[in-house]
């Protein structure tokens, strides 16, 4: 909204802070702000007491609050808006589908780069007169502070080596000794880089000749000048001077003499300066040209063609069959059309390989956003799609808030991923949804892609409400790979299996060994084992936080919550009853890998879960040594099964399917179909050898298991969907979960049950399910119960959220359930 700027009238705000509020606060503009302030911009706010937050301005008009006095914005931290409007709309849209504030909406769409910290300083007051009221300690702190000009609490507490400072700070305020102050910085800082230049006077061939000339009596500063001229040939070109020369190269040539470097430079034949770079790199890549087969470009024409009556179009194709290059002409023809891309993965386990490839493509204009790259990194792509630096980002979820205005392509790979859901905390959101309401608003086009589409874009896709394409040859003509099913319960009968593994499994890894070929090892279990248990007496290590066993982890010898984070050292006995019968129970990718390297001691052996991947580059490098043939057997959880592409991979190996399949969820079947497909997609890459996939499962003869080796997706859904309608459930129906959390189980039970019989009144007890104590009844010393909510795709869902949150704010203003909180989960997963 454009303002006619008034000097005379006064100017209010609506802004939206990061904080789980249900409405926007109204400020004062100061009349200085009054004519830069704009909509989108950045402010800086005084929130509560003595906090300040960094807000987005979302209205500017003229009616101050009726209820509370306004307070004033403290700073504008931005001359031109960085939230784009369609994100103020984004951010509205989805706190009102997913039931949740504006605020959390804010607080997970900005990278926290674009936030202010606000940290407390302590200054000594010049105004204090009373120092015999002081004790020692407070002496002691004061004649620090009066060295500084202000300190915070960390760091007097390091120089005074106290740790009660807050209460001795606490004191000194109330002598008036003291002032307290926030310190307000904000947190992106640009990558500087310091260079070195000639001065604009030895700039062309003649004066760079006479300063050589004139240097011969200083031999070591004639070199520096050389070396320069090697790196920047002045003398060939003056306009190179201009960009300089990275001091550091200078510095780390031991032909240089730094000592003349700096002489020249304080003699003005030489000028350092510094310059914003980014921090992604310029890596000077062999741009590729991508050339698709004659399949892969029907395909390509058919999206197009689709593109031209759906807004929506699902590619479905099989593993290996080149999905990334049919996007990469996608892409192509977007950008030259003008139009922004969003490529979205599920996945930064993903982007490793896919971004490589990309960036030989596309170079410098793509921009990559994922939460393993630093808040600096993300603030750049979130700058740069402003500024037009980036029109193409490829990123996971996240990605869907930045601040495009121009999209004409959205592409959301393995578009079956429960990694495009938020989980916690609020909003509950799924970037593939947020994506195609993004599209709808920029009017541009969505292409979903997978091998194993979910049930519901598949459905969706058979009605004719989105387009469909298939692609269903791979690659090179590659071969799908040979699935074989092993009966470990056989095996364990004629006492053929070796720990976890079977014999038929052991006998195709040494082949594979043998044959210096690489092997994929697959179970979605990290750590050792699920579990320690006392053979005596059944104890079972338990977190004290949350109704879960311990994992063990046997590299750290601890045993931990995969929930809460607590940590137990692993007993020496039991800790019940004193017998050292204890055991481990079950097996996850740590154990398997230690298992490995005591069958295979030759072997290099490499782990691929969240344990060993927690660090910036960690899947680069374990990637990179696997693409290189540095590994031999690679054991993962589920990050090894989406679209990594490994040519010499000839062998999978899928622990544990039964668990899969038998899970109590509704997709369970679906999930187990999709998850091994994708893994066993990891084999037999290339055309001249057929790769071996072989499933371990107790019971060979369960049908998901057989649709999986006729690789018969048609056939799954169309016993799915039956299933789906009969009970209706998505894409039947819209699901809802509200989750009732309070530390007493009887009141989380109470509360629970009340809002039952509230939201059963008017949607009756065939849509409202519950409340059912949850798989894991106890999380964080909070007690759970789930109520879920089926509405079926008839009803307004938007009246029904309505009523839904009324619902729940009625039962939380009641003032014997104030501890209660209830999540909502929309379109749970």
């Amino acid at each position: 909204m454009t303002f006619a700027f008034d000097e005379e009238t006064t100017y209010f705000a609506d802004l939206i802070i990061p904080v789980p509020i249900p409405k926007l606060f109204t400020y004062r503009v100061p009349r200085d702000m009054v004519e830069r302030l704009k909509v989108g911009a950045r402010v800086i706010v005084p929130f509560g007491k003595n906090r300040v937050y960094t807000a987005v301005v979302g209205r500017i008009h003229h009616q101050p609050p009726n209820t509370y006095q306004a307070k004033y914005i403290l700073e504008l931290l931005d001359e031109y808006p960085l939230i784009t409007g369609y994100q103020l709309e984004l951010f509205a849209w989805m706190a009102e589908y997913y039931l949740c504030n504006i605020g959390d909406v804010l607080n997970v769409a900005l990278p926290s780069g674009l936030k202010i910290t606000s940290q407390s300083k302590v200054q000594y007051n010049p105004d204090f007169d009373y120092p015999e009221l002081l004790t020692d300690d407070e002496v002691r702190l004061l004649d620090e502070l009066k060295k500084h000009s202000a300190l915070s609490y960390e760091e007097l507490g390091r120089l005074v080596g106290e740790t009660n400072v807050p209460s001795t700070i606490k004191l000194l305020v109330g002598k008036r000794a003291v002032i307290v102050f926030d310190e307000v910085r904000e947190k992106y800082v640009p990558k500087m880089v310091r260079k070195v230049r000639l001065k604009a006077n030895y700039e062309n061939r003649e004066q760079v000749l006479a300063l050589i000339n004139r240097l011969e009596k200083s031999p070591k500063q004639q070199e520096v000048v050389m070396k320069y001229l090697s790196y920047v040939p002045v003398q060939n070109n003056p306009l190179l001077n201009r960009k300089g020369l990275d001091k550091t190269i200078l510095n780390q040539d031991d032909e240089v003499s730094q000592s003349s470097l700096q002489t020249l430079i304080k003699n003005e034949v030489f000028e350092t300066f510094e310059i914003i770079v980014p921090r992604f790199g310029d890596e000077d890549m062999q741009s590729v040209e991508v050339k698709l087969t004659d399949i892969q470009q029907k395909a390509c024409d058919d999206v197009v063609s689709q593109f031209n009556n759906k807004d929506i179009v699902l590619l479905h194709g099989i593993t290996g069959s080149g999905k990334t290059e049919v996007y990469i002409n996608l892409i192509q023809n977007a950008l030259e059309s003008g139009s922004q891309v969003l490529y979205l993965l599920p996945e930064i386990a993903l982007t490793t390989q896919i971004v490589v490839r990309l960036k030989k493509v596309f170079g410098d204009k793509m921009g990559i956003y994922h939460s393993k790259f630093s808040d600096n990194e993300r603030v750049e792509v979130w700058k740069g799609i402003v500024d037009g630096q980036y029109q193409f980002v490829v990123g996971v979820r996240s990605a869907v808030f930045l601040p495009f205005d121009n999209l004409g392509l959205i592409i959301v790979d393995e578009e079956h991923e429960t990694s495009y859901k938020q989980h916690d905390p609020a909003p509950r959101y799924h970037a593939r949804d947020v994506a195609m309401m993004i599209a709808h608003w920029q009017k541009a086009k969505v292409l979903l892609g997978s091998a194993t589409p979910s049930i519901e874009s598949y459905y969706h896709a058979q009605q004719g409400r989105y387009g469909f394409v298939e692609l269903l040859q791979r690659y090179g003509d590659a071969m799908l790979p040979d699935i074989v099913l092993v009966n470990t319960r056989l095996e364990k009968q004629q006492k053929k299996m070796k720990n976890e593994f079977s014999s038929v499994l052991l006998e195709q890894l040494q082949q594979n060994l043998e044959r210096k070929e690489q092997s994929i090892l697959f179970q979605n279990r990290r750590g050792y084992s699920p579990y320690l248990q006392c053979e005596d007496c059944e104890w079972t290590g338990r977190c004290p936080n949350c109704d879960v066993s311990l994992t063990y982890h046997m590299r750290d010898a601890e045993m931990r919550c995969h929930y809460c984070g607590h940590k137990d050292p692993v007993p020496k006995s039991c800790p019940a009853c004193g017998s050292f019968k204890v055991r481990t129970i079950g097996f996850g990718t740590e154990k398997l890998e230690d298992q490995l390297q005591i069958v295979f001691p030759e072997a290099r052996i490499q782990r691929m879960d969240l344990d060993t991947t927690r660090a910036k580059n960690a899947y680069q490098q374990i990637i990179s040594e696997f693409e290189g043939g540095n590994v031999d057997i690679l054991v993962g959880t589920q990050m090894i099964s989406k679209g990594l592409d490994f040519g010499n991979v000839s062998l999978v190996g899928i622990f544990d399917s039964d668990r899969m399949i038998h899970y109590p969820e509704f997709r369970a079947i679906e999930r187990a179909f999709q998850m091994i497909t994708q893994v066993s997609g990891r084999a037999g890459r290339r055309a001249d050898r057929r790769g071996k996939v072989l499933i371990q499962t107790s019971n060979p003869q369960q049908a998901v298991l057989l649709k999986i080796l006729e690789n018969d997706y048609r056939g799954l859904f169309e016993e799915e969907i039956v299933e789906r309608e009969n009970y209706n459930y998505p894409p039947f129906s819209r699901l809802i979960k509200l989750t009732v959390r309070h530390a007493e189980q009887s009141i989380s039970q109470q509360a629970a049950q009340r809002l039952v019989a509230q939201l059963t009144e008017k949607l009756g007890e065939a849509r409202v399910l519950g409340p059912e104590v949850p798989l894991v009844e106890r999380i964080r010393n909070q007690y759970l119960y789930t109520v879920l909510i089926k509405l079926e795709r008839s009803i307004s869902p938007k009246a029904a959220k309505v009523f839904i949150l009324d619902k729940i704010n009625e039962l939380l203003s009641d003032k014997g359930l104030k501890a209660v909180t209830v999540v909502a989960d929309v379109d749970c997963l």
